[in-house]
């Protein structure tokens, strides 16, 4: 099948990418004239892990292309996904809708032929029935069919979840629509994947509703892990327990510093804004929004309690600023609020993140960033483990303590278990268990 893809950015890119190296004619279009340069050049603008050799193993073989040129691409398309970014739109929380209606025009006057136009962006309730008349409207004469079909894809894993997915949602009810997706999607039927056919509408909400249910569910676990704080338990030993249950599940049940991406935070916005502008309130979402907020900040309090109280000129190591490991996006990452809380209260900052680094400069001021965590930890009066990147999991303490003014870990993320770390003379501090610390030790 001839396929465009319209945006080459996370989503477009590794869709793109996935369906060229099932076979498909693939061409990725973008307006950023630098990006497809890169892209033409061999340079990801995006982290994510093994893009780059399928990349290159792809357009060395002719089924994938980069290009700016919309018309050309669009002219010979058996399908045209648009797969541009919506960001919450600023001022009201909708999503802002700008760029995909722009490119809903732009295939309107390009298309020829029988051409079905999918919607991959993230979008609400009803966008695809925009988008069609739209197109009616730029073109009266062109032969489309507008299906939905949302992106359930995990940065850091994206590849393997988009070549071995749980399902593969589509909403159309268009029969001739149907087939050319069934046709785009059949190589994935050795893996017996699923594809749900639905109505485009149900589709669009299915998205909307399986973000809000994690997002969820990661705050649930997050208030239960306070609860556990205050009670004497173990958030752990209490996920485990209920995600032991198959109603429930053990996915999504890892206590933390709040979630971050560029999908949970804005997605549960839409999702209340869409719900209240038809005057259908969704309190749950709503309250998980409001509780995921000011979670980030309440974590950097914590690691202020457990420095005493006092962090004003104290050096504090920030390992991992990316809102979660294998991926560069530092999009809504709870580290940009818990520095900012920490600055606010005085405190020095160092931090280190494996690839995120570069894209964090960006957002984050009087920052020094270090080449590993032991360089973070120089001088440091405590660590804090912000994103569970893998090398983090066996850190050398004896050489950490031999460099910080201070031995004290705080595991934001439960990476360690409890009672490992004080045996090195360090003080400890986890989320959502009992706290077991030593007095602080001079230098080894």
């Amino acid at each position: 099948m001839r396929i465009v893809m319209i945006g080459s950015g996370y989503v477009g890119l590794v869709s793109g990418v996935c369906f060229a190296d099932f076979g498909h004619s693939v061409v990725c279009v973008d307006s950023d004239r630098s990006k497809i340069d890169a892209l033409n050049a061999g340079r990801m603008p995006i982290y994510e892990p093994g893009l780059d050799d399928l990349v290159t193993k792809n357009a060395k073989a002719g089924r994938l292309t980069f290009t700016t040129d919309l018309p050309s691409s669009v002219a010979d398309a058996d399908a045209v996904f648009i797969a541009v970014g919506t960001p919450s739109r600023r001022g009201d929380g909708h999503a802002d809708l700008s760029h995909v209606f722009a490119a809903s025009r732009e295939i309107a006057l390009a298309c020829k032929g029988f051409t079905v136009v999918v919607t991959k962006s993230t979008v609400p309730v009803g966008t695809g029935d925009e988008v069609e008349r739209i197109i009616r409207e730029a073109n009266p004469s062109a032969d489309v069919a507008v299906a939905s079909n949302p992106e359930f894809l995990r940065e850091g894993a994206a590849i393997s979840d988009f070549k071995r997915p749980d399902r593969v949602v589509i909403g159309t009810i268009d029969e001739r629509a149907r087939n050319v997706m069934r046709e785009i999607y059949r190589p994935l039927s050795l893996n017996v994947s699923p594809l749900h056919f639905t109505e485009r509408r149900t589709a669009e909400l299915i998205k909307y509703a399986a973000n809000a249910f994690l997002a969820m569910k990661i705050t649930f676990i997050n208030e239960i892990a306070d609860l556990c704080e205050k009670v004497g338990a173990n958030v752990q030993e209490v996920a485990r327990g209920i995600g032991s249950d198959n109603r429930i599940g053990s996915k999504f049940l890892h206590a933390g510093p709040g979630y971050g991406g560029s999908c949970f935070p804005k997605d549960t916005l839409a999702l209340v804004k869409t719900a209240q502008d038809y005057d259908s309130p969704i309190r749950l979402i709503e309250t998980t929004v409001a509780v995921n907020d000011v979670r980030k900040r309440a974590m950097a309090r914590k690691i202020i309690a457990a420095m005493g109280g006092d962090v004003r000129g104290k050096t504090v190591a920030v390992l991992g600023l990316t809102f979660k490991p294998n991926t560069d996006d530092m999009r809504e990452a709870p580290s940009l609020s818990i520095i900012a809380a920490l600055q606010d209260a005085g405190a020095i900052i160092r931090a280190y993140d494996p690839v995120g680094a570069e894209h964090a400069k960006g957002l984050l001021d009087q920052v020094t960033f270090a080449e590993d965590p032991y360089e973070a930890a120089n001088e440091a009066s405590a660590i804090a483990i912000i994103t569970e990147w893998d090398e983090f999991r066996a850190l050398d303490f004896q050489r950490l303590k031999s460099v910080m003014a201070e031995p004290l870990l705080i595991d934001l993320r439960n990476i360690y278990p409890q009672g490992e770390i004080d045996r090195h003379g360090f003080a400890y501090v986890g989320v959502g268990r009992a706290t077991f610390a030593t007095p602080p030790s001079s230098k080894a």
